[in-house]
């Protein structure tokens, strides 16, 4: 996101390639606490979320040998709540809810909800605080997952560790009081836990076992297992790969880039340096014909009467902060 550091400090972001050599070079002479692991502060490992996260990507792994076995609508059906639980994070508590940057109607709002719960990363209330934070304090300690710590870090080793002191205390600084009056907002959060083991796991398990008398053993590893984890991985490529990896036609001053194949798996939410310099645009990309599966689901709801006030920038605003801030790309 375009404007002032948190930190007076800060320089402009490197590429990925310069940002390793550094890092070596850091750890060589003995490095800057502020760079290493921001502020010298000694980091606390949640020993938990590894060792989740360690047996949830052993069981995906697991889950690749039992594609050949696997009915062909079970793979469709997982693929069908990859989509869903991906509209929940990028239409849902993304687009709507942390940037506002369209109305929905009550109905839409609880479909995204449910979408959401089925995407179990955090309700909707955290994910849209903290990444309210990672907009406003990008690359800095206070960000969640700070991709000047590294790929590995902003990519799932935020979650290895507690959150920086910094990221608690500017995000009890937001007005997160919209979040708060939606009533589907409160109520997704009071019963997170269970919309999560119904959305999430039970019912990705049930359906193909009882629609189509798929096994229930493939029906765990690939509705559920192996389409979670891919689909948080995917997810996290908007923290890392976006962040390192693409060219920066709107703001070279500023580490999110363009990322085609980020686009590809995130159902449009790759156009990252766009999404930084113009946060309040509802589609997250510039105008033409882009691939953003999570902009066409808008548009239709629009259609539909489900969803009102599309908030663009300008093509005028569009092509003045490229030729000011832009790196000459397209």
């Amino acid at each position: 996101m375009p404007g002032p550091a948190a930190d007076g400090r800060q320089v402009p972001f490197r590429n990925a390639k310069e940002e390793i050599r550094a890092r070596i070079e850091v750890s060589e002479g003995g490095g800057d606490p502020q760079r290493l692991g921001g502020r010298g502060q000694r980091q606390i490992v949640v020993w938990r979320n590894v060792v989740l996260m360690s047996l949830l990507h052993l069981g995906a792994v697991y889950s690749l040998a039992l594609i050949p076995k696997a009915k062909l609508l079970t793979l469709l059906w997982a693929y069908f709540c990859f989509l869903l639980s991906a509209l929940g994070v990028t239409a849902g508590a993304h687009r709507l809810w942390s940037h506002r940057s369209y109305k929905a109607k009550l109905p839409l709002r609880i479909f995204l909800a449910v979408a959401n719960s089925m995407a179990f990363q955090n309700d909707i209330f955290e994910w849209s605080r903290d990444h309210r934070v990672h907009h406003k304090y990008s690359e800095t300690d206070a960000d969640p997952h700070n991709a000047r710590r590294g790929f590995f870090f902003s990519h799932i080793g935020w979650l290895f560790v507690r959150k920086h002191p910094d990221v608690i205390e500017k995000g009890r600084k937001l007005d997160l009081t919209d979040l708060l009056a939606d009533p589907v907002v409160r109520f997704q959060r009071k019963y997170y836990k269970i919309t999560v083991v119904l959305m999430c796991f039970v019912i990705p398990t049930l359906v193909p076992w009882c629609a189509w008398e798929e096994s229930l053993w493939n029906s765990y590893f690939l509705a559920s297992i192996l389409r979670y984890t891919i689909s948080l991985n995917i997810s996290w490529l908007v923290n890392s790969a976006a962040h390192m990896y693409g060219n920066r036609p709107y703001d070279k001053h500023i580490s999110p880039r363009q990322n085609p194949l980020v686009t590809l798996g995130a159902i449009g939410e790759g156009f990252h340096n766009y999404h930084h310099t113009f946060p309040f645009d509802y589609s997250a990309s510039e105008f033409g014909l882009n691939f953003n599966p999570t902009t066409w689901f808008i548009d239709l709801m629009c259609w539909l009467g489900l969803a009102t006030d599309r908030k663009r920038a300008t093509k005028p605003m569009i092509k003045a902060r490229k030729a000011r801030t832009g790196d000459g790309s397209t």
